[in-house]
């Protein structure tokens, strides 16, 4: 048998891939068991809704299904090809006209995050070093750098839900990660 470079992981999902490629059924349980939870977690993070997440896992999985005979292992490692499956479906729900847009849950799972990143702030000790060095902030640049670690939101997610434009939320960002560090140290 010929060695490989990949990890024993990558090849086990490429061996999986090419056993669903031929009709093997339990190879696509176990793509399913060993990286489900970490594609729910991805398609939740890209479509902001849990319902939309669960229906993009699930025709992930059949499309790696129908299309696991397009894998080639000498082309690339199997896990990227299996999430960049998932990644356009992903962006195919959001583009889609079909899909219906819950406004006012939008504005709640908002709501929950603004108190979330609130929470984070206001737990922080009030001799904390981190938080004498946040209060140093703008509030716009304090807020941008508590999305990104409290909720772990990208710079589009933090311009969208600040409303103010990407480049602008990126300065936001850098700088103020530039403040913090220039005053934790």
């Amino acid at each position: 048998m010929a060695t490989t470079l990949q990890t024993p992981a990558g090849s086990q999902l490429a061996q999986q891939l090419e056993l669903c490629a031929q009709g093997d059924k339990a190879a696509l349980r176990e793509i399913l068991e060993t990286e489900g939870p970490k594609m729910l977690g991805v398609a939740r993070r890209l479509l902001q809704q849990k319902e939309l997440a669960e229906d993009a896992l699930q025709d992930t999985l059949i499309l790696i299904w129908r299309k696991a005979h397009q894998f080639d292992a000498r082309r690339g490692a199997a896990k990227p090809w299996i999430y960049a499956v998932l990644r356009n479906r992903c962006l195919s729900i959001l583009r889609s006209d079909a899909r219906e847009i819950a406004t006012e849950d939008d504005r709640l799972e908002l709501r929950v995050e603004t108190d979330r990143v609130d929470d984070a702030w206001k737990n922080l000790g009030h001799d904390s070093e981190l938080k004498k060095c946040l209060e140093g902030l703008q509030e716009e640049k304090r807020t941008a750098v508590l999305m990104s670690y409290v909720l772990g939101c990208t710079h589009g997610e933090i311009a969208g839900r600040l409303q103010a434009p990407l480049g602008t939320t990126k300065t936001w960002l850098r700088r103020g990660l530039a403040a913090l560090r220039e005053c934790m140290s």
